[in-house]
Protein backbone atom coordinates (compact mmCIF):
# COMPACT_ATOMS: atom_id res chain seq x y z
CA UNK A 1 0.00 0.00 0.00
CA UNK A 2 2.91 2.51 -0.25
CA UNK A 3 2.46 5.83 -1.21
CA UNK A 4 -1.72 4.26 -2.49
CA UNK A 5 -4.91 6.09 -1.89
CA UNK A 6 -8.21 4.53 -1.43
CA UNK A 7 -10.99 5.92 -3.04
CA UNK A 8 -14.67 5.60 -1.62
CA UNK A 9 -18.10 6.75 -2.17
CA UNK A 10 -21.65 5.99 -1.94
CA UNK A 11 -21.24 2.74 -4.11
CA UNK A 12 -18.74 1.27 -1.54
CA UNK A 13 -21.02 1.67 1.46
CA UNK A 14 -23.73 3.65 3.44
CA UNK A 15 -23.35 7.15 5.78
CA UNK A 16 -26.11 6.77 8.11
CA UNK A 17 -27.70 9.69 10.58
CA UNK A 18 -30.30 8.30 13.24
CA UNK A 19 -32.12 10.86 15.24
CA UNK A 20 -34.19 10.33 18.33
CA UNK A 21 -36.84 12.84 19.74
CA UNK A 22 -36.92 14.79 22.81
CA UNK A 23 -40.02 16.98 24.85
CA UNK A 24 -43.39 16.80 26.65
CA UNK A 25 -45.37 15.06 23.76
CA UNK A 26 -42.07 13.08 22.41
CA UNK A 27 -44.14 9.57 22.01
CA UNK A 28 -46.24 11.56 19.10
CA UNK A 29 -42.73 11.99 17.19
CA UNK A 30 -40.69 9.89 14.98
CA UNK A 31 -37.19 8.75 15.30
CA UNK A 32 -35.67 9.26 11.79
CA UNK A 33 -33.33 7.36 9.98
CA UNK A 34 -31.52 9.20 7.08
CA UNK A 35 -29.22 8.28 4.38
CA UNK A 36 -26.72 10.43 3.11
CA UNK A 37 -26.49 9.32 -0.96
CA UNK A 38 -23.87 10.78 -1.86
CA UNK A 39 -20.38 11.42 -0.39
CA UNK A 40 -16.71 10.86 -1.47
CA UNK A 41 -13.74 9.94 1.02
CA UNK A 42 -9.93 9.32 0.50
CA UNK A 43 -7.58 7.45 2.76
CA UNK A 44 -3.81 8.26 2.03
CA UNK A 45 -1.76 5.52 2.86
CA UNK A 46 2.17 5.31 3.88
CA UNK A 47 3.33 1.34 3.80
CA UNK A 48 0.73 -0.13 5.56
CA UNK A 49 -0.57 2.56 7.58
CA UNK A 50 -3.26 5.09 6.78
CA UNK A 51 -1.81 8.83 6.93
CA UNK A 52 -4.70 10.71 6.61
CA UNK A 53 -9.06 10.67 5.59
CA UNK A 54 -10.97 13.44 3.97
CA UNK A 55 -14.58 12.75 3.52
CA UNK A 56 -17.30 15.25 1.70
CA UNK A 57 -20.71 14.61 1.99
CA UNK A 58 -23.13 16.56 -0.16
CA UNK A 59 -25.93 18.02 1.93
CA UNK A 60 -28.20 17.85 -0.49
CA UNK A 61 -28.20 13.90 -0.78
CA UNK A 62 -29.93 13.76 2.32
CA UNK A 63 -32.91 11.01 2.00
CA UNK A 64 -35.41 9.63 4.64
CA UNK A 65 -35.00 5.88 5.21
CA UNK A 66 -37.57 5.70 7.39
CA UNK A 67 -39.41 7.27 10.73
CA UNK A 68 -39.65 4.79 13.92
CA UNK A 69 -42.24 5.15 16.47
CA UNK A 70 -44.91 7.87 16.14
CA UNK A 71 -48.76 7.99 16.82
CA UNK A 72 -48.70 6.77 13.04
CA UNK A 73 -46.12 5.25 10.52
CA UNK A 74 -44.37 7.88 8.49
CA UNK A 75 -45.91 8.23 4.99
CA UNK A 76 -44.49 9.21 1.75
CA UNK A 77 -45.23 12.94 1.58
CA UNK A 78 -44.39 13.49 5.29
CA UNK A 79 -40.68 11.81 4.37
CA UNK A 80 -40.77 14.85 1.88
CA UNK A 81 -41.63 17.14 4.55
CA UNK A 82 -39.18 15.56 7.12
CA UNK A 83 -36.22 16.35 4.46
CA UNK A 84 -37.19 19.91 3.22
CA UNK A 85 -37.05 20.69 7.34
CA UNK A 86 -33.68 18.94 7.42
CA UNK A 87 -32.88 21.41 4.52
CA UNK A 88 -33.66 24.52 5.94
CA UNK A 89 -32.20 23.63 9.14
CA UNK A 90 -28.85 22.71 7.85
CA UNK A 91 -29.32 26.03 5.38
CA UNK A 92 -27.94 23.56 2.51
CA UNK A 93 -27.67 26.51 -0.05
CA UNK A 94 -25.17 28.37 2.17
CA UNK A 95 -23.54 25.09 3.50
CA UNK A 96 -23.71 22.38 1.01
CA UNK A 97 -20.98 20.23 1.99
CA UNK A 98 -19.99 18.20 5.02
CA UNK A 99 -16.00 18.02 5.84
CA UNK A 100 -14.15 15.75 8.17
CA UNK A 101 -10.61 15.72 7.62
CA UNK A 102 -8.35 13.79 9.73
CA UNK A 103 -4.40 13.61 9.85
CA UNK A 104 -4.03 12.27 13.44
CA UNK A 105 -4.10 8.29 12.97
CA UNK A 106 -3.48 5.93 16.39
CA UNK A 107 -3.61 2.35 16.14
CA UNK A 108 -6.72 0.77 18.30
CA UNK A 109 -7.53 -2.62 19.43
CA UNK A 110 -9.92 -3.48 16.08
CA UNK A 111 -9.27 -0.28 14.01
CA UNK A 112 -7.87 3.23 14.25
CA UNK A 113 -8.74 6.33 16.17
CA UNK A 114 -8.94 9.33 13.56
CA UNK A 115 -8.58 12.89 14.96
CA UNK A 116 -9.18 15.58 12.90
CA UNK A 117 -11.51 18.65 12.28
CA UNK A 118 -15.17 18.15 11.19
CA UNK A 119 -17.25 20.83 9.21
CA UNK A 120 -21.01 21.20 9.51
CA UNK A 121 -23.54 24.03 8.78
CA UNK A 122 -19.50 26.39 8.10
CA UNK A 123 -18.42 25.42 11.79
CA UNK A 124 -15.55 23.25 12.55
CA UNK A 125 -14.85 21.52 15.59
CA UNK A 126 -12.30 19.04 16.58
CA UNK A 127 -13.10 15.40 16.34
CA UNK A 128 -12.45 11.77 17.74
CA UNK A 129 -14.03 8.82 15.72
CA UNK A 130 -13.06 5.26 15.89
CA UNK A 131 -13.04 2.89 13.20
CA UNK A 132 -13.37 -1.05 13.10
CA UNK A 133 -11.25 -2.67 10.34
CA UNK A 134 -12.15 -6.03 9.54
CA UNK A 135 -10.80 -8.84 6.96
CA UNK A 136 -13.15 -10.36 4.92
CA UNK A 137 -10.90 -12.23 2.65
CA UNK A 138 -10.59 -10.40 -0.53
CA UNK A 139 -11.77 -6.96 0.70
CA UNK A 140 -11.48 -4.75 3.84
CA UNK A 141 -14.95 -3.21 5.87
CA UNK A 142 -14.50 0.03 7.50
CA UNK A 143 -16.99 0.86 9.91
CA UNK A 144 -17.77 3.22 12.91
CA UNK A 145 -20.28 5.76 14.76
CA UNK A 146 -20.21 8.84 16.14
CA UNK A 147 -22.25 11.35 18.08
CA UNK A 148 -22.85 14.77 17.07
CA UNK A 149 -24.26 17.59 18.39
CA UNK A 150 -26.21 19.82 15.95
CA UNK A 151 -26.16 22.98 18.46
CA UNK A 152 -22.54 22.96 18.65
CA UNK A 153 -22.58 23.24 14.67
CA UNK A 154 -25.07 26.05 15.03
CA UNK A 155 -28.04 23.84 13.88
CA UNK A 156 -30.78 24.50 15.16
CA UNK A 157 -33.03 20.45 16.02
CA UNK A 158 -36.56 21.19 14.45
CA UNK A 159 -39.52 21.33 16.58
CA UNK A 160 -43.12 21.56 16.43
CA UNK A 161 -45.80 22.34 18.69
CA UNK A 162 -43.99 24.80 20.59
CA UNK A 163 -41.33 22.47 21.21
CA UNK A 164 -43.50 20.13 22.63
CA UNK A 165 -42.31 17.33 19.69
CA UNK A 166 -38.14 18.01 18.56
CA UNK A 167 -35.55 15.91 17.25
CA UNK A 168 -33.25 15.85 19.93
CA UNK A 169 -30.07 17.67 19.65
CA UNK A 170 -27.24 14.83 19.82
CA UNK A 171 -27.54 12.67 16.61
CA UNK A 172 -26.00 9.33 15.75
CA UNK A 173 -23.71 9.04 12.53
CA UNK A 174 -22.54 5.77 11.40
CA UNK A 175 -20.53 4.39 8.09
CA UNK A 176 -20.15 1.24 6.49
CA UNK A 177 -17.73 0.68 3.65
CA UNK A 178 -15.69 -1.92 1.65
CA UNK A 179 -12.85 -1.57 -0.32
CA UNK A 180 -10.97 -4.53 -2.53
CA UNK A 181 -7.87 -5.63 -1.12
CA UNK A 182 -4.71 -5.12 -3.85
CA UNK A 183 -6.59 -1.75 -4.94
Amino acid sequence: MTGSVWKLDESAGELLVRTGVTGRAARMGHRLTLAMDSWRAQVRWAAAEPTGVELSVEVDSLRVVRGEGGVKSLSGPEMTIVRSNAMKALEVDRFPHILFQANDIQVSADGYRLTGSLQIHGETRERTVDVQVQDLGDSWRVSGEADVRQTEFGVKPYSILMGSVQIADIVTVSFAAQHPKGR
